[in-house]
């Protein structure tokens, strides 16, 4: 399930919200909404799930820029950031374990702590992935798709990710009965008991104990492989920006879910043209008479060859304006401009002929020539 609401109008709250204001929110919205207070109340679990969808997402400082920059599109190509069908009710319920600790009192406020639901063992995520994706002037001009290979843990295919040795399975641990979680209770006089729930220490939280490890990943579950994963950079991304790849990064040990992958976008300069925004500017050297006379010219873009008109009279420094052959625009409809800069080209070793022809020009010209003064403004 992926909310095409947008997130902040999710959870009610204002673009500029705290994160406090955000979480209080989500709390809200989460406890009112959560599927064991709504048994089989199918509208309140696709609510319950939006509502942590946006919460995931705004209560995080990365990836609430991400979507401020890039909208919900950022966060919806195949296998990236919170893509349809990617985010079940799982994935929200685990959010919301995490959104309030993960245990203690609010643990219990479902009554999390007892039957098939209560059992929630401790796992383990995966770490995150970076890495630095280097993009021409000309892909990040009409956006691309590209394979990349990356180097992460995967799933050990021994065991299937269990730790344990093939042919065995790990057990329950005795110590919390399989709940990764010990409980106590503190007598605080006139407060009452208090319930105390910590992580258990001989099962490091996961409720089972592998007696025997598997020889090819040491009981962690994971070894070392690859990936290549597509990734869908749109138009108009510069350095700095990055695509976040949900469950891209290295897998969660013992059956643990995987890190995200995020690519930074690294811009290569480019020899021709230089970018500005999303407009991208090309000097081009004319000769004297084109510059007097005027006619056409034919000038390369980022995609092809264009042709532009040279007005008779034009100055060195001139802009030529080539509408909508610029870089498209990240946010929107529509492209940036290509500037065709003219500078006046002048023979630096004039042949016997151009001095002659260069002299007779300057006779004509006496008189014409403009007198000193502040600098033109530039275009």
């Amino acid at each position: 399930m992926a909310t095409t609401r947008d997130f902040y109008e999710v959870l009610g709250v204002p673009r500029d919200a705290s994160l406090e204001a955000i979480k209080e929110a989500y709390m809200n919205l989460a406890l009112k909404y959560h599927p064991d207070k709504n048994p089989g109340d199918a509208a309140a679990e696709e609510r319950f799930k939006e509502v942590t969808e946006a919460y995931e997402v705004l209560s995080d400082k990365d990836k609430r820029t991400q979507y401020d920059q890039f909208g919900a599109s950022g966060f919806g190509q195949p296998g990236a950031g919170y893509g349809p069908g990617d985010f079940d009710l799982n994935d929200a319920l685990r959010a919301f374990m995490r959104a309030f600790g993960g245990e203690g009192p609010m643990e219990d406020l479902f009554g999390f702590g007892a039957g098939p639901r209560g059992q929630r063992r401790a796992v383990q995520r995966g770490s995150d992935i970076r890495i630095r994706l280097k993009v021409p002037l000309e892909e990040i001009a009409t956006g691309v798709k590209k394979k990349i290979k990356v180097a992460r843990m995967v799933q050990c295919g021994e065991c299937g990710g269990s730790g344990a040795k093939p042919g065995t399975s790990p057990v329950p641990c005795q110590h919390c009965q399989g709940t990764g979680q010990v409980r106590s209770q503190r007598n605080m006089g006139i407060f009452g008991a208090m319930l105390n729930v910590s992580t258990c220490t001989h099962c490091a939280g996961t409720g089972e104990i592998i007696e025997e490890r598997c020889p090819k990943c040491a009981g962690t579950g994971v070894v070392q492989g690859t990936r290549t994963i597509e990734v869908d950079i749109p138009p108009g991304v510069a350095t700095g920006n990055y695509i976040p790849i949900r469950g891209g990064g290295n897998a969660g040990p013992r059956g643990g879910p995987a890190g995200d992958l995020v690519v930074m976008i690294v811009e290569q300069p480019h020899g021709t043209f230089e970018r500005r925004g999303d407009d991208v500017v090309l000097e081009v050297p004319v000769s004297i008479d084109l510059a007097a006379l005027g006619g056409q010219l034919q000038v390369p873009t980022l995609n092809g060859k264009a042709k532009v008109k040279v007005p008779a009279g034009t100055q060195s420094g001139t802009i030529l304006k080539l509408r909508g052959r610029g870089i498209q625009h990240l946010r929107g409809r529509g492209s940036g401009d290509q500037l065709v800069r003219v500078v006046v080209w002048v023979p630096k070793r004039p042949s016997a002929e151009e001095k002659k022809l260069l002299r007779k020009l300057g006779e004509l010209s006496k008189g014409r020539v403009p007198k000193p003064g502040k600098p033109a403004r530039s275009h």
